[in-house]
């Protein structure tokens, strides 16, 4: 069943917000009052995941413009997110992160977003937009072996943000539909 326009289903994840201790956890409520992009992926050490995490970093400071925090979540544990995130590029790692990785190891979340590959017990390549309410505001599930889009993900964002319907192909800056 689609989240779309439904209260997001409430998340308590172990994170890499605290690297030193990995104890810090990541819960919905601590991003009430912004937006939210939260993605799923697969797995750490892979192939097209450090690809769209990277990706996401690169533009984490235009999601922070748009008053967005982004959480990237697997069914990998913290202690995997913290060696992948230090290990460098060179060496099939992240070589760092600018917003923290969360790990749904009991496979709750994932499960709950509808998201669970319930044969590998990994998640599959979803993304949801939360506003700041707590709503699901957009969904987008992806064959794991395609990538997402990060210019979609802030178009899609900023399109939210306008106020109004906003027509195919709506870029920031296009005015929105009169009825």
């Amino acid at each position: 069943m689609p989240l779309v326009g439904r209260p997001a289903p409430h998340f308590d994840m172990l994170s890499t917000k605290n690297m030193e201790t990995l104890a810090e956890r990541v819960q919905l409520s601590d991003y009430r009052g912004k937006w939210l992009i939260l993605f799923f992926y697969p797995g750490d050490f892979t192939f097209v995941c450090p690809t769209e995490v990277m990706a996401f970093n690169e533009r984490i400071q235009e999601f922070h413009d748009l008053d967005a925090e982004v959480l990237g979540v697997s069914t990998d544990s913290v202690h995997s997110h913290k060696a992948w995130i230090q290990l460098p590029r060179t060496q099939n790692g992240l070589g760092g992160l600018n917003y923290p990785l969360a790990s749904d190891f009991t496979k709750r979340v994932s499960r709950s977003y509808e998201v669970l590959d319930e044969e590998t017990g990994t998640a599959m390549r979803g993304l949801f937009i939360i506003d700041p309410d707590g709503t699901v505001m957009y969904q987008v599930l992806h064959n794991n072996d395609v990538g997402r889009s990060v210019d979609e993900t802030l178009r899609v964002l900023e399109a939210l943000q306008a106020g109004g319907m906003c027509a195919a192909n709506w870029k920031p800056g296009d005015k929105t539909l009169s009825v």
